[in-house]
């Protein structure tokens, strides 16, 4: 019973890859659908020639052939039949060896004489029917309602007649039908042209694939121009397109980045000058009431100065890329940063846990980027955990990387907000602490930056909120190595 879910999942996940859109099935698709039309244009071209164009019916060599030999052995009906029969099984021949097929597609032969029918092609299902002495080709229906073309012609110095019966165009179209004549190429050759055809458009969409190739290997900020320029008309627009694209996005971005730190740095001088006079106004104030005024005008101070504090972290971060890296101990950046942050934690009554174990090689990363995701999420674990809560920072090597967990006793994040959180001012809603909802958005630059992963869940054991980030490690024999000291 527990094989049921997972399987019952890669059945239905099968049967999505199978059945959801594609490019590809589409195209083979449009071929095997091209291929039918075609062949069935072919053939209703060669019904329609074979039904409309004289063809056999206005061979005379074959009619004057057909009535030498009656009359060479008229006396002789035994070898005038054999003679007649291989005369109608030449002419049959050409039809397909298949008895079924040849009575079905090729012309029947009815030779008279005498008034009497002394040859008619064998087991022929067709009706005996003669055409007029002026040997034109005429179009009969009989009583089952199919149609026959025919063609007479007598001889001139006998009363020898040789006729030629062949089917009308329908009904040399159905009788394809009926035999298989259809369909049959068909289903013999479409499985066999299926993997060509897919080779073919899977050559024809590596350009494509390329191209997508470089887009899913980007960080969603790095905006920059396509590496990859095609040759190809028709992959040309949609390149200079999606540049263009990047272009105006890089540009937008850009000015959305100065301005912000523009108007934080203006901020941060007259903010601070404003908490420097309120102190100092409120140390002069004995009225308690004036007093629960600064207080409540500090507090303001200091949520505007945090904002305008994450603001420029969060540029800072988005424009960590030109920044120079350095490889560090991320190990002892969090003791740094856990030993920087206590005093903050022990206001709150929050007690800090740290365990680490060795890595197997340091973090390549921007020293001030690194540090701002790891004070945002300690920040946000001592804001949110209760009095006498516990935060467990811990460090751990996985998969060629380290895995940081950070998790608090506090109230957590719901399931269905725990991506949104991650979007630039969200907060989810009945918070108890005040914020600017720029914390995660901080840390997931970051993380992104440093080409990692960022996952939030429930604490274990117990409430609140674990947040899980695996980030790539470099190798130690990629770094140089340093001359023994002297």
């Amino acid at each position: 019973m527990r094989l049921a879910g997972p399987l019952l999942d890669a059945l239905r996940g099968a049967w999505r890859a199978v059945a959801g859109p594609s490019l590809m099935r589409r195209l083979l698709a449009a071929q095997m659908l091209t291929l039918g039309l075609l062949w069935t244009l072919a053939l209703a071209l060669l019904a329609y020639s074979t039904g409309r164009g004289e063809g056999v019916l206005g061979l005379n060599s074959v009619y004057e052939t057909a009535i030498s030999a009656a009359e060479s052995l008229a006396d002789r009906p035994r070898e005038q039949g054999e003679l007649l029969q291989r005369l109608d099984a030449a002419l049959r021949e050409g039809y397909g060896d298949d008895d079924a097929d040849a009575a079905a597609l090729a012309p029947s032969m009815m030779v008279q004489q005498g008034g009497q029918v002394v040859y008619l092609t064998g087991l022929d299902p067709r009706p005996l029917l003669q055409g007029p002495p002026d040997g034109r080709i005429v179009q009969h229906e009989d009583a089952a309602g199919r149609s026959w073309r025919l063609r007479t012609l007598h001889s001139a110095r006998s009363d020898t007649s040789v006729t030629l019966i062949m089917p009308d165009t329908w009904e040399l179209i159905i009788t394809l039908t009926e035999h298989g004549l259809y369909p049959t190429p068909l289903v013999i050759s479409l499985p066999f042209l299926i993997l060509p055809a897919w080779l073919s458009l899977r050559l024809a969409l590596r350009p494509f694939r390329r191209i997508g190739d470089e887009l899913a290997a980007r960080g969603p900020q790095d905006l920059s121009p396509l590496g990859y320029q095609p040759q190809h008309a028709e992959l040309k627009p949609l390149v200079e397109g999606l540049n263009s694209l990047m272009g105006r996005m890089r540009e937008s971005a850009e000015r959305e980045r100065c301005l912000i730190a523009d108007a934080a740095h203006e901020l941060r001088t007259p903010l601070a000058a404003l908490r420097v006079n309120v102190e100092a106004l409120r140390q002069q104030v004995q009225d308690p009431g004036q007093r629960a005024l600064m207080d409540s005008l500090l507090r303001s101070n200091e949520r505007a100065a945090r904002l305008v504090g994450q603001l420029l972290q969060l540029m800072r971060s988005d424009a960590a890329g030109a920044q120079p890296q350095e490889a560090m101990a991320l190990d002892e950046l969090l003791q740094d940063r856990l030993a920087a942050l206590e005093g903050l934690a022990a206001a709150r009554g929050v007690e800090l846990e740290l365990e680490t174990q060795p890595l197997l090689g340091p973090l390549r990363a921007e020293p001030g980027s690194l540090v701002s995701m790891v004070d945002n999420l300690i920040d946000n674990a001592i804001k949110y955990s209760p009095q006498g809560g516990t935060v467990r920072v811990s460090l751990q090597p996985r998969e060629d990387g380290a895995l940081l967990t950070v998790q608090d006793q506090g109230p957590g994040i719901p399931a269905a907000l725990r991506e949104r959180v991650f979007d630039r001012f969200f907060r989810a809603p009945d918070q108890s602490q005040s914020g600017s909802g720029l914390g995660l958005a901080i840390v997931r630059s970051v993380v992104e930056r440093l080409h990692g992963r960022i996952r939030l869940d429930e604490s274990q054991p117990g409430p609140g909120l674990r947040v899980r980030i695996w980030l790539p490690l470099e190798s130690p024999a990629a770094l140089p190595t340093l001359p023994p000291s002297c």
